[in-house]
């Protein structure tokens, strides 16, 4: 079960330190994998030839590229925060993020944000998010990433 907060610009900076909120489970497909590669000539066979990667990956089947399990933070974050009052919302950057474990196609996975800073910019606020995404069914996360993003409004 996800769960959401809910606030305005003005409420914020008391929930720096908190967990903001839980995504709905994401199912990684073939077909989000495949049309990945596309977008971005990814075409390794890890990620695109399931009988290859079944036959000869140590992960035993196709898996998802890191960088769509990046990518899905942005729906998923969307999912785990709400700010009323905000007018427009940048991806600012990331400060760090890693891939400890691989996303098997066919998988599910969900974000776990907590509000790790918030400072005033010119115009807004700009929020350092600490997220976890984690796969169904395994004690290791799949994608440890901070992200910054500033809303105005």
């Amino acid at each position: 079960m996800s769960s959401t907060t809910t606030t305005t610009l003005a409420g914020l900076p008391a929930l720096k330190g908190q967990v903001l909120g839980v995504s709905e489970w994401f199912e990684v497909t073939q077909d989000r994998v495949n049309t990945f590669a596309d977008a971005t000539d990814d075409h390794q066979w890890i990620h695109v030839d399931p009988e290859r990667a079944t036959a000869e990956s140590p992960f035993g089947g196709p898996i998802g590229h890191g960088f769509l399990t990046l990518s899905l933070f942005v729906p998923m974050w969307s999912q785990v925060l709400t700010v009323t009052d905000v007018k427009m919302a940048v991806n600012y950057g990331l400060n760090k993020v890693r891939f400890p474990a691989p996303v098997p196609v066919g998988s599910k996975i969900r974000l776990t944000a907590t509000l790790v800073d918030v400072e005033e910019v010119k115009g807004g606020l700009q929020l350092v998010a600490g997220g976890v995404i984690e796969r169904e069914g395994s004690d290791k996360p799949v994608c440890v990433l901070e992200s910054v993003t500033r809303f105005y409004g």
